[in-house]
């Protein structure tokens, strides 16, 4: 199975008239996603052209969320906005009622983003958000939304949820072998919305899921989170992988969220707190994926 996203998703893409929208609107496409339509305000009434990946496909454009969503029956948007404009695309996509946002833009100011989270809350949280600077989520031979590679893996049984997203395509290709059943990149920022928690109580509900690989990195208290769920919530096995190992404590490393003061944050501590719950931590991406492995061959 697949969670959040399946081979029934209807996708449009917010954004995708620019430069990067359209480049992973057709990424999205050759992975096999039903991608349904674009928005951008001003250019409503017009078409893209896809013809280069399926003959004759041009993809309607719509002004706004809420219209394209009344001709296309959509769930899905994908959004490629320039961070100035991300806060107003997505409170757009929440009033439309959308059931999943995945926020790909990166640099979005963390304010906008805690705005237009606090808004998805006062709503009724009808709208699931993934990120912001994230790569997605994918469900392999089902849908794709957003920037992961389609290519690197198949199908299968491992569920993958982690804040990296060049750590998410390592593991993915690591583990080709199995495949996924779906892998979730929830992004690094200090505010995000689908959070390790919820990505691990989809797998652990999710009954074609039969390992979970979790990746955290240095800076707050996620994966310590993450853990206490685990402990008492997860029966399935469960491996980690935590960057930033040799990062020097007080710097900020990579994502915005990786911030280590002390001993609070450092990967030693995640380790040590994913360990008691009976999470086995890999040192480096390859031991994490030969961990996931030896557990499905078991």
């Amino acid at each position: 199975m697949a969670i959040f996203l399946n081979e029934n998703s209807k996708i449009i893409v917010q954004g995708m008239t620019g430069s990067e929208g359209t480049r992973h609107t057709r990424r999205m496409l050759r992975a096999g996603s039903n991608v349904v339509g674009g928005v951008t305000p001003g250019k409503g009434g017009k078409s893209a052209d896809f013809s280069d990946v399926r003959s004759g496909l041009f993809l309607p454009v719509y002004n706004s969320v809420g219209e394209a969503m009344a001709a296309t029956g959509a769930d899905v948007t994908v959004v490629f906005v320039p961070p100035r404009f991300a806060k107003t695309a997505v409170v757009e996509a929440i009033d439309a009622g959308i059931g999943l946002a995945v926020v790909i833009t990166e640099g979005i100011p963390v304010h906008d983003t805690a705005s237009f989270w606090a808004h998805a809350c006062a709503t009724g949280n009808k709208t699931r958000i993934i990120g912001p600077n994230c790569p997605g989520v994918i469900s392999p031979g089902k849908s794709n939304a957003g920037i992961i590679p389609a290519d690197i893996t198949g199908p299968g049984r491992i569920g993958l949820v982690s804040k990296s997203g060049t750590l998410t395509y390592q593991l993915m290709y690591e583990l080709r072998d199995i495949g996924f059943s779906s892998a979730v990149g929830i992004g690094g920022d200090p505010v995000i919305g689908t959070t390790h928690i919820d990505a691990l109580a989809a797998f652990q509900d999710d009954p074609e899921t039969e390992l979970i690989v979790m990746i955290g990195e240095i800076g707050g208290d996620a994966e310590e989170r993450a853990a206490a769920y685990i402990r008492d919530n997860v029966t399935k096995p469960v491996v980690g992988y935590v960057a930033g190992f040799t990062a020097p404590e007080g710097k900020t490393m990579g994502h915005a969220g990786a911030i280590v003061s002390g001993s609070s944050g450092t990967a030693a501590a995640k380790k040590d707190a994913l360990e008691a719950a009976g999470v086995r931590v890999g040192k480096t991406p390859s031991e994490t994926a030969e961990l996931a492995r030896s557990l499905v061959r078991a």
